[in-house]
């Protein structure tokens, strides 16, 4: 079946039995749709040309009788469909896919896009929750997760991401980078993480090639944690001792893939037994006309909201659901505690 002088010449006995049937059983010419729209799932665009030939010459048979002379209507219809199919058939021709194929890659790739942000086993005291939501319902988004836990030191690393653009514009360069991302994540000192990445943009020349990213390092046993933020929103602290929530003032440096030898100072402290991390990018606290800090603080009222008295779990699509920001942007937060 990947053959295309077998496929075509298939295609070619099926467009003669059809117009056969055109002639002998009535059937309407407006079936030739059909042969078109599998012609176009299997054949290459030079071999569908063909096809169209093959149909077009047995339709302008069937019009020499007048009863079986397909109205305009019906000559419009089969015309469309051709001039769409013949579109699709040259974009996966691009792709270098036949059939369904290309369908199936992409949704393999945005299975890969999902595992990647996959949190690893983590001891009983430690609890992590994350939602992905991408805009407008896309299977693909700009935002991503990709986390680590090295068993040496104990401790989990993990990056959540915001590319610039979103849904399925971004979700291409999301897929890149949560590939590389995960390579480095782990593979180097904590420190250095932020430094390679933002190299690695650089290195892609994009014209939209910047992303945002806020890094954290967690030691299991002990709870010391350090963020650093490349032009990423703060992340939030709970106190259990408090009940309060406080808003981490990274002093970060600038989103990654803009400028050269960057750096990237860390904030370093300690998540006690019921305390809690949360972290989130700027679709859930960003609105047209509105200043970024006041997406913050109605974000930091809902946590309080959502997750007061330490009851965590469930907590993050809790959140998400409450914020209302719409759809129109790449969503991702990411909340961790310990109990």
């Amino acid at each position: 079946m990947t053959s295309q002088p077998f496929l075509l010449l298939l295609f070619t006995v099926i467009a003669v039995v059809y117009t056969v049937l055109v002639l002998v059983a009535r059937l309407p010419v407006s079936a030739a749709t059909v042969v078109i729209m599998l012609g176009g799932f299997l054949l290459r665009v030079r071999a569908l040309l063909l096809l169209y030939l093959v149909v077009g010459s047995g339709t302008v048979f069937v019009s020499a009788d007048p009863q079986e002379r397909p109205s305009l209507g019906t000559a419009g219809v089969v015309t469309a469909t051709a001039v769409l199919v013949l579109l699709y058939a040259r974009s996966r021709e691009r792709l270098g896919v036949q059939g369904i194929l290309g369908e199936s890659m992409l949704v393999d790739l945005r299975d890969r896009l999902r595992s990647q942000g996959r949190v690893p086993d983590l001891p009983p005291q430690w609890q992590v929750e994350r939602t992905l939501r991408s805009a407008y319902g896309d299977s693909f988004s700009g935002d991503f997760l990709v986390a680590s836990r090295s068993m040496v030191q104990d401790q989990l690393e993990m990056v959540l991401v915001d590319v610039s653009g979103k849904g399925q514009a971004a979700g291409t360069r999301a897929l890149l980078l949560s590939g590389a991302f995960g390579g480095l994540l782990g593979a180097m000192p904590q420190g250095e993480f932020m430094a390679a990445a933002n190299t690695y943009l650089l290195r892609q020349l994009w014209d939209e090639g910047f992303a945002t990213a806020v890094h954290l390092a967690l030691h299991l046993e002990s709870g010391d944690f350090s963020l650093s933020s490349a032009g990423h929103p703060p992340a939030a602290h709970y106190h259990a001792g408090s009940g309060r929530w406080e808003v981490v003032r990274v002093p970060g440096g600038p989103v990654l893939g803009i400028i050269d030898d960057a750096e990237f100072p860390a904030h370093r402290s300690r998540l006690e037994r019921g305390d809690a991390l949360l972290l989130y990018t700027d679709g859930l606290v960003e609105t047209a006309g509105r200043d970024l800090d006041l997406g913050i603080d109605r974000l930091m009222g809902q946590a309080e909201r959502m997750v007061s008295g330490g009851e965590f779990r469930g907590g993050a699509d809790r959140i998400v659901d409450g914020t209302r920001t719409g759809e129109s942007d790449d969503r991702a937060l990411v909340l961790i505690w310990r109990e």
